[in-house]
C-alpha cells in the first residue's frame, strides 16, 4: 500500500477557492512534489457546467440563478451540469493515473465503487446503472461523478448527497439525464451525521485505491506543492 494524503476541509469551502487549490495540487502532482491524495469538503450552493453540458440543462438563466444566490461555473470536467451545496460531501481525488494503468474508465468505475461501499456502510443498497454515470438508489441518483485529467493527473471527482437541499436540484436537469435525485437522509428517513460519512468515505477510498491516507493541513499541503518537500501530517 502506498502513502497518500487526506485534506478534510470542514465548514464551507468556496467553489472558486477549491478549484484554484485543485489546479495547484494537480501541477504539484505532475512534478512529484506531492503524492496521490483526496480532498473532502462542502461547497456553497453552486452549479457547475461540464464540457458535455447543453444550454437546456440549465432550467433558469444564469442571471436568475445568481439572483437566487447560486453561482454558475463553467469547468473542465467531463459530464454535464451538477449542483453542489451544503449537506453534500464533495471529493476531489488528485491521482496520477500512471499508478492505475492510465485507464480513465477504470478510475471512474472505482470512484463509483467507493461510493457504493460507503452507502453500504449506512445500510443503503446502491448500484451503477449502465450508460448513466454516478451511483443510484431505487432508481434515483444519489451521487454524481465527473473528472478531468491533466497530463495524467485527475481533478474534480464526486458529489455524494448526504442531506443537501434537494429543492436546489430543480434549477437544473442533473447531468442532463432528467432523472430524480435523492439523498442519504431522504432514503433513510433520518439525519445522517456528515462527519461519519466523511470518515467512511476516506476509509473506503483508501481501500479501493490502495492508499494509506495521512491527514494533512491545507497549509502543509500547499507548502509542499510550492516546494520540493513532503506534506507533514496534521
Amino acid at each position: 500500500m502506498r502513502s497518500g494524503w487526506l485534506l478534510d476541509l470542514t465548514g464551507i469551502t468556496p467553489y472558486a477557492d477549491a478549484w484554484a487549490l485543485q489546479r495547484t495540487l494537480v501541477a504539484a502532482r505532475q512534478h512529484n512534489r506531492v503524492g496521490d491524495g483526496l480532498i473532502l469538503l462542502e461547497h456553497e450552493p453552486v452549479i457547475t457546467v461540464g464540457r458535455s453540458s447543453k444550454s437546456e440543462h440549465l432550467l433558469f438563466s444564469r442571471e436568475s440563478l445568481a439572483a437566487q444566490g447560486l453561482g454558475v461555473y463553467d469547468i473542465e470536467r467531463g459530464g454535464s451540469v451538477t449542483y453542489h451545496g451544503p449537506g453534500q460531501l464533495v471529493g476531489y481525488p488528485i491521482l496520477d493515473l500512471r499508478s492505475y494503468n492510465e485507464d480513465i474508465g477504470k478510475f471512474m468505475r472505482s470512484l463509483e465503487h467507493t461510493l457504493i461501499n460507503v452507502l453500504d456502510d449506512f445500510g443503503l443498497q446502491a448500484a451503477r446503472q449502465p450508460g448513466y454515470p454516478g451511483v443510484w438508489v431505487d432508481g434515483m441518483k444519489i451521487a454524481a461523478v465527473g473528472v478531468a485529467v491533466k497530463r495524467r493527473v485527475t481533478m474534480h471527482g464526486f458529489a455524494l448527497n448526504v442531506a443537501p437541499d434537494l429543492a436546489h436540484f430543480s434549477f437544473i436537469n442533473p447531468c442532463g439525464l432528467g432523472r430524480e435525485v435523492t439523498s442519504m437522509a431522504m432514503v433513510l428517513g433520518r439525519p445522517v451525521p456528515l462527519a461519519n460519512v466523511r470518515a467512511r468515505t476516506a476509509a473506503r477510498f483508501a481501500e479501493v485505491y490502495a492508499l494509506d491516507l495521512i491527514p494533512v493541513t491545507r497549509s502543509a499541503l500547499v507548502g509542499a506543492a510550492e516546494s520540493d518537500s513532503v506534506p507533514a501530517p496534521a
